[in-house]
């Protein structure tokens, strides 16, 4: 079917549904962009990522020494230990994408510590 063919009020309704998607689209990304890039300066704070891995360290030591307390094996808390010294190593590099990949390599031996943890209280 040729596009003169179509009837000028349908070719009317699909231009006005057209543009009404592209608006839709525009203001959308508009909107999404705006608020990642918020979340994302707010997330990407250096002191977000200090605080909250201070925190996590704070957590994961008093779980591990507790963890020593009830069950009496070491070995949790010396994995996770070694996850904690990793995080703790991150703090102290400057924010330049290396420390995130050092806090995730602590976060995950410390993970690892925490599920040894679990497995010796059972």
């Amino acid at each position: 079917m040729s596009p003169l063919a179509i009837p000028t009020h349908r070719l009317d309704r699909m231009a006005i549904g057209l543009s009404g998607l592209c608006l839709v689209h525009c203001l959308a990304t508009s909107v999404l962009l705006a608020l990642l890039a918020s979340a994302g300066g707010f997330l990407g704070a250096p002191w977000v990522h200090e605080v909250g891995l201070s925190l996590a360290m704070v957590m994961g030591a008093i779980a591990l020494g507790k963890g020593i307390l009830e069950h009496g094996y070491t070995m949790p808390s010396a994995v996770g230990g070694l996850g904690l010294g990793v995080m703790a190593g991150a703090l102290t590099m400057p924010h330049d994408g290396s420390e995130a990949v050092f806090t995730m390599v602590g976060v995950a031996i410390l993970a690892l510590g925490h599920r040894l943890n679990h497995i010796a209280a059972d």
